[in-house]
C-alpha cells in the first residue's frame, strides 16, 4: 500500500486497538498498516508465527507505533478466548476486523467434506468466534466497538465454483446485519466490505491459477478497466472503523469499480472450462497448498 494516499489525518485512530485476523498477509496486512499509519495499536492473529513476526516488524519499521503478532487458529474457540485473555491483560480492543479467510476455486461435485470444512470452519465458523466472544467482552464491559468483516460480491447472487465461500461469505453478511439490530443498543457497530478484485499471491494462487497477479485476465470485465488499488480499500476500512463513523452500522459496501453490476463479479465464466483446465488448475492449486504447508513446517 502506498500510505501516502491515506485520505485520513494522521492521529485520527489514536488510542484505538484493532485487531485483524489473517492480518500477517495480503489484504489483512495491508488494512492493518493503514490502521498503524493513522495512530492504532494493532493485533494481528494468522497460524503462522514467523509470517506475523515479520509483518509487525515490516510495518513498525516503517512507521513505527506497535503491532503485535499472535498465533492463533480461529477454527479452535479455546485458543480465541486464551489468546483475547491475552490482549486484554493489557487493554481492551476497540475494534475487530474478521479477515482470515480461505478459499479456492473447483466444481462442486469435485468438493469433499473437508475441502468444504477446510473453508467453511475459518469464513463462518472462526469469523463468528471470534466475535462472539470480542462482543461478549464489550457487552460486559459496558463498552462500544466496531466490527468490520471482509466478504464478496457473491454474498448477493452467490458463486459458482467457489461454493463453500460464497454459503460462508453469506453467513457473514447475514450476521452483520443481524447483530447490528441486537448489539446496537450497546453501541456496537458491524459493518462488512465486499471487495472485488485486490490482487494478493495467495488468493490468486487459488483463485486464478496460472494468472498473472497484475490482474490483467480481469480488466477486460470491469467497467473501469483495472483491479483495485490497496490503499483504496484502506480508505474504506479506516473509514468504517474510525471514530465519527458512529451511525453507519448494518451495511455492506461493495468496492469493486462496478464489476458487479456489470458481470456479476463471481466465476461463472468458469462453466466454460474442460476436464483438463480443471485437472490442470487442481495441480496448480495442490501445489500451492503443499509450499504453503512446507513454509509452516520449516
Amino acid at each position: 500500500m502506498d500510505a501516502s494516499k491515506l485520505m485520513f489525518r494522521d492521529g485520527l485512530l489514536q488510542g484505538e486497538r484493532i485487531l485483524v485476523t489473517g492480518g500477517g498477509t495480503g489484504l489483512g496486512k495491508e488494512m492493518a498498516e493503514a490502521f498503524l499509519k493513522l495512530g492504532a495499536e494493532v493485533i494481528i492473529w494468522g497460524r503462522r508465527g514467523e509470517v506475523l513476526k515479520e509483518a509487525a516488524d515490516e510495518l513498525m519499521g516503517k512507521h513505527g507505533g506497535k503491532v503485535v503478532p499472535m498465533a492463533c487458529d480461529i477454527r479452535a474457540a479455546e485458543a480465541i478466548k486464551e489468546n483475547l485473555d491475552e490482549i486484554w491483560s493489557t487493554g481492551a480492543l476497540t475494534g475487530l476486523v474478521n479477515n482470515a479467510a480461505g478459499n479456492f476455486i473447483s466444481r462442486t461435485q469435485d468438493l469433499s467434506p473437508r475441502g468444504f470444512d477446510a473453508i467453511a470452519n475459518i469464513v463462518f465458523r472462526g469469523s463468528f468466534y471470534v466475535t462472539l466472544d470480542i462482543g461478549k467482552r464489550w457487552i460486559e464491559e459496558k463498552r462500544k466497538g466496531s466490527v468490520i468483516s471482509i466478504l464478496t460480491t457473491w454474498v448477493w447472487n452467490g458463486s459458482p465454483f467457489t461454493v463453500p465461500s460464497a454459503m460462508s461469505k453469506a453467513g457473514l453478511n447475514a450476521m452483520t446485519q443481524s447483530l447490528a439490530v441486537e448489539w446496537g443498543h450497546y453501541g456496537i457497530r458491524f459493518n462488512a466490505i465486499a471487495p472485488g478484485p485486490f490482487p494478493t499471491k495467495g488468493a490468486w494462487e487459488r483463485l486464478s491459477p496460472g494468472q498473472s497477479t497484475d490482474g490483467s485476465t480481469r480488466q477486460t470485465t470491469n467497467p473501469m478497466g483495472r483491479v483495485g488499488e490497496m490503499h483504496e480499500l484502506c480508505n474504506l476500512a479506516v473509514f468504517l472503523m474510525a471514530p465519527g463513523c458512529d451511525y453507519l452500522t448494518g451495511q455492506t459496501i461493495a468496492i469493486d469499480g462496478a464489476m458487479y453490476q456489470a458481470s456479476g463479479g463471481n466465476f461463472s465464466g468458469l462453466a466454460a472450462w474442460s476436464d483438463e483446465q480443471w485437472a490442470a488448475a487442481r495441480d496448480m492449486i495442490k501445489a500451492s497448498n503443499e509450499k504453503d504447508r512446507a513454509q509452516r513446517t520449516a
